[in-house]
């Protein structure tokens, strides 16, 4: 059986290195991966639950005018809660001081080679009241009645994921042919209107998701 070599040069492994590095080790993805991380902030506004969006600037490379929650990219070393924290205060200016986290929500797997982590939290209503948006990231900031988007029907459309194999492929060399059963999936785009606002995609189904537990534990 011919020896795999993964790297240019060769190096000898050993039990000690094995429990050196994988004793403090800390789990990460395997291969380009990215994590994102965002804050799920419900605002009580003159009695009524309310949830806060953010409008992204219309002159952002990625996604602009797309309505979202305050987030983004785990940078190194950092935790996504910090992530959170800190993009909401970068975003629209409301400091981890007037966000009581109650936990974490749950994890989005995209198909895309990334996750996006989710925070539950309270923000106080006279902080969103004096946000201060970043112009160059936040084209505006506002609440959506809880009762409003749970009052909305919302549609859902399947995106299929299939996979698409490099021309050059091997095939032969790895015993297979190209009609190989390749994995595939669906992935559900929901689209909501409410109140004249377009919510849909990855935060609407944060939104739907998150409501939808809380309904059900409501419940019992």
């Amino acid at each position: 059986m011919p020896l795999l070599i993964f790297m240019e040069k060769q190096t000898m492994i050993t039990t000690d290195t094995i429990r050196a590095f994988y004793q403090d080790h800390e789990p990460g993805a395997i291969g380009r991966y990215r994590y994102f991380s965002v804050l799920v902030p419900f605002v009580m506004a003159e009695g009524e639950l309310c949830l806060m969006y953010e409008v992204r600037a219309k002159d952002m490379e990625r996604d602009p005018g797309e309505i979202c929650f305050p987030g983004g990219h785990v940078e190194k070393g950092e935790d996504p809660l910090e992530t959170a924290l800190r993009e909401t205060e970068e975003e629209v200016g409301i400091s981890r001081e007037h966000v009581e986290i109650i936990g974490q929500g749950d994890t989005l797997y995209g198909y895309a080679n990334y996750s996006l982590f989710s925070y539950i939290g309270i923000v106080d209503y006279e902080a969103y009241k004096n946000a201060v948006i970043e112009e160059s990231e936040v084209d505006e900031v506002f609440l959506l009645p809880v009762s409003h988007i749970l009052a909305t029907e919302g549609r859902h459309f399947d995106e299929n994921v299939r996979a698409e194999v490099a021309e050059n492929f091997p095939f032969e060399e790895v015993g297979i042919d190209e009609n190989y059963s390749w994995r595939v999936g669906t992935w559900t785009i929901p689209v909501y209107d409410v109140d004249g606002r377009p919510l849909w995609g990855l935060t609407a189904r944060i939104t739907e998701h998150v409501l939808a537990q809380l309904q059900e534990r409501q419940a019992l």
